[in-house]
């Protein structure tokens, strides 16, 4: 059961542009988000109440956009990294991992780089990104070098300024993972890597961890949740993964019902809905998601809240507020809510 909640929400802020997405290290919170071929970055320092005006970083072909796709965002103590799947063609012709940063804070930005050893074998569009204060940064995306889709990670220990050769973490043996559902990453307080994925295996489409203790060889994929959904379509629903104090804690689809399971929880149904996201704070959990009437955010064991019309969530949690993103009629929405 749902305790009562009391939320305090801010005004909302408004961009131009879709698919957001938030990363944070103390108050400083940075949002990226897409429009076109423009990928924008705009900065929070006061912890999500105000927003720098947006920049644009340099154009590097056709951006993936759009049900998950879109450009993502990570931080570490010394750099801002931001990750999007472009190409010369797009439309999932081609596209490669490319990789922007910035050691100011965001001011300014080098020349991006390309993640993926293999040209083209990113061209699904879909990835995701984590960085830890301590310059550990790991990549995942779809990978198509082969026949099938493969879930592929590059990582790099020096704040995004170096990266290892990508390597495999997982190829079904169905000949295919889920071919349109995104990758979750996540970085533990020991370094621990996490990535969780949404596999098709026995005509199932269900949600898999594989980990790592050094980002390059991962443990044989696990299944997540009590049950299969049997499906002979992709959901286009990948969830998110994050690391509290107590390990790992997970957030997906199943159906039409959203799921949170942890190393000590096997399964909790917290509603209706798809898009579901997680962030921790100490103690704290927030799990946002999108339901029939808009995006809504759950702290903990209190009843959902209502936020508005719109789908895609992402957010961060800081000490004494959650900061949350969404997209609608072509928006990006934030609002801040208070802890």
């Amino acid at each position: 059961m749902f305790a009562a909640a009391v939320f305090a929400a801010s005004a909302s802020i408004i961009f131009s542009g879709v698919q957001p997405q938030l990363a944070a290290i103390g108050e400083r919170v940075y949002l990226v988000f897409g429009q076109g071929n423009l990928i924008s970055v705009s900065r929070s320092s006061d912890g999500g109440e105000t927003f720098d005006t947006p920049s644009s970083l340099p154009p590097a072909g056709k951006l993936a956009l759009g049900m998950r796709r879109g450009p993502r965002v990570a931080v570490t103590s010394d750099a801002v990294l931001v990750a999007a799947v472009a190409g010369a063609k797009g439309g999932g012709a081609d596209g490669d991992v490319l990789l922007y940063r910035s050691t100011d804070g965001g001011t300014t930005w080098r020349a991006p780089v390309t993640i993926n050893d293999v040209p083209g074998s990113a061209r699904e569009g879909l990835h995701a990104i984590i960085g830890s204060p301590t310059g550990l940064v790991v990549v995942a995306w779809l990978d198509l070098r082969h026949k099938g889709t493969r879930i592929y990670a590059a990582v790099s220990r020096d704040h995004g300024a170096t990266w290892a050769p990508d390597a495999l973490v997982y190829a079904s043996p169905s000949g295919t993972v889920c071919e349109c559902c995104h990758p979750s990453v996540a970085i533990g307080a020991a370094g621990q890597v996490a990535i969780m994925f949404r596999n098709s295996l026995s005509g199932n489409r269900d949600i898999y961890v594989s980990e790592s203790t050094n980002g390059v060889t991962f443990t044989s994929a696990r299944k997540l949740g009590t049950s299969s959904w049997a499906l002979n379509a992709c959901p286009m629903d990948g969830g998110a993964i994050s690391f509290s104090r107590d390990g790992a804690v997970s957030t997906w689809r199943r159906e039409g019902d959203v799921f949170l399971t942890t190393d000590s929880m096997p399964e909790r149904r917290l509603g209706a809905g798809r898009d579901p996201v997680v962030a921790h704070f100490q103690t704290r959990r927030d799990v946002a998601w999108s339901a029939s009437d808009g995006v809504v955010l759950a702290r903990n064991e209190d009843t959902p809240l209502s936020l508005g019309r719109g789908r895609f969530p992402s957010l961060v949690a800081l000490q004494d507020r959650t900061v949350i993103a969404w997209e609608h009629d072509g928006q990006t929405i934030v609002q801040t809510i208070a802890r």
